[in-house]
């Protein structure tokens, strides 16, 4: 019979049959409990380690589940065989490469002029949480299915009426397709088997999107930009089959396409049966001084568009709740192909945003946040052409939560970044989103600056940084 005896500490925060099983499973593990030798009974060991026959038993109980011992009625435990490990001398189990390592995040001392932020401290939280009382309240059963892969039916048709309101979106709800982001619908989507791989994206652009594309095989031609947005010469002589553009906004110049090359680049679909627009209209909700710009989706008569947006920009970025509209043609190939796709977003997030919408609240928080956004954008720019006069040239297209900035420096963009850190200012230069070219105007650099989630009080501090970084 083996003998175990060992030091058992009741005050190290784990239970004592923990210990006891952490004890007997290593040695066993380590070869000094052979296979097959006999284990002292539940009392004896409880006896010799002056503890309960409960936390013994609790112990072998767990070993025995866990297939390290056996036991033979009337006869007691044993130490089963247990197939050695092969371990691999070139790696060490328990230490993480230094590259894989990430260093602790903190944002104290941080000012942020980022694109990708949004104002969270002026989110509705209390309707947001009745709006959820009501989607647990009345939807228990849907909660605890699998939802369709397309996302809830009643979701999707409030998400339809939505958009057919704000952004003149011609469709039906059996066309929408919710998933956990808008980078994850485009990668179902381009999954779909095409004749033709070739994508045309623009450039500068979403460097994400960009990078995804190139990963999944696919033939990226970045298209440069002229005065009215992306070149259709060029995008033609691509022969590409699938133009990604964000007409509304451009990301990340912030262009508003006319509505001349918004058909241009209808026609341009209309001349092969194959070719479609991916519409990314990301924050087309945040429109200043005039109305809303009607999306290219509201003009498209022969179903080429496949309009994108998201619920990021307007309310929590961490909800996760994008969403595509797919014409019929693609719709089609794309259940036979998803029919057995668990949806990626949280069911119950999606009904609490379905009584939001219906509610009107999601209506109010737009409105409130537009008068905000506005507020702080203006400000923002009257602090930055203060600052630096004649230095700067600010793109001013009233739109979305960001815009384009030049300034006139002999700085690099290496060193402009680098500085930002030391200053603990959060900006991005259009080196990120060059997609083709390294950015190099001699003696300008352009920064793409945001404004969502920055106080009023602290645009000054943030623009006073920027000053020194830049000079």
């Amino acid at each position: 019979m083996a003998t175990i005896m060992f030091g058992l500490h009741k005050a190290d925060g784990k239970c004592i049959y923990q210990q006891i099983y952490k004890e007997i499973k290593d040695r066993i593990l380590d070869g000094v409990l052979q296979p097959n030798e006999k284990l002292p009974s539940k009392r004896m060991l409880a006896s010799q380690l002056g503890v309960s026959v409960n936390s013994v038993t609790n112990a072998y109980e767990q070993l025995l589940a866990e297939g390290y011992i056996y036991t033979m009625e009337r006869k007691g435990y044993y130490v089963e065989r247990i197939t050695p490990f092969v371990t691999d001398d070139k790696s060490r189990l328990y230490d993480l490469p230094t590259d894989l390592k990430e260093a602790e995040v903190t944002k104290e001392g941080w000012l942020s002029l980022s694109h990708m932020t949004s104002d969270v401290s002026s989110f509705p939280f209390t309707e947001w949480l009745k709006c959820q009382d009501r989607a647990i309240k009345n939807h228990l059963d849907e909660l605890s299915e699998i939802p369709h892969p397309q996302g809830p039916y009643l979701v999707r048709k409030t998400i339809a009426n939505l958009i057919e309101s704000s952004r003149g979106i011609i469709c039906e709800p059996e066309q929408i397709v919710i998933g956990a982001g808008t980078q994850s619908l485009i990668s179902n989507l381009m999954n779909i088997p095409r004749a033709n791989n070739t994508v045309a994206i623009e450039d500068p652009g979403y460097s994400r999107f960009y990078r995804m594309l190139k990963n999944m095989g696919m033939d990226v031609h970045p298209i440069p930009l002229d005065e009215d947005g992306i070149d259709i010469h060029k995008v033609e002589s691509s022969k590409s089959d699938i133009v990604l553009v964000t007409p509304s906004h451009q990301f990340p110049t912030g262009k508003i396409m006319p509505i001349s090359r918004r058909i241009e680049l209808l026609n341009w679909a209309v001349k092969s049966d194959h070719r479609y627009i991916i519409e990314d209209d990301y924050d087309s909700e945040f429109k200043y001084k005039t109305d809303n710009i009607p999306s290219l989706q509201s003009l498209d008569r022969n179903r080429r568009v496949i309009y994108t947006g998201t619920f990021s920009k307007t309310m929590l970025p961490g909800l996760r709740i994008s969403y595509m509209v797919l014409p019929p043609d693609l719709l089609r190939l794309y259940r036979g192909l998803y029919s057995d796709l668990i949806q990626g977003s949280n069911t119950l997030s999606l009904y609490t945003l379905h009584y939001f919408i219906e509610s009107g609240d999601y209506a109010r928080h737009i409105k409130k946040m537009n008068h905000l956004y506005e507020s702080k954008r203006t400000v923002l720019i009257n602090h930055l052409l203060q600052r630096f006069g004649n230095q700067v040239v600010v793109e001013d297209t009233s739109a979305g939560l960001h815009f384009l900035v030049r300034f006139h420096t002999d700085k690099r963009y290496q060193t402009i970044e680098q500085q930002a850190r030391w200053e603990k200012l959060e900006i991005y230069t259009m080196k990120r989103f060059m997609l083709s070219k390294t950015a190099t105007k001699k003696g300008c650099i352009e920064l793409i600056l945001g404004f969502a989630n920055i106080s009023e009080e602290n645009i000054p501090e943030a623009v006073e940084r920027l000053y020194g970084i830049i000079n």
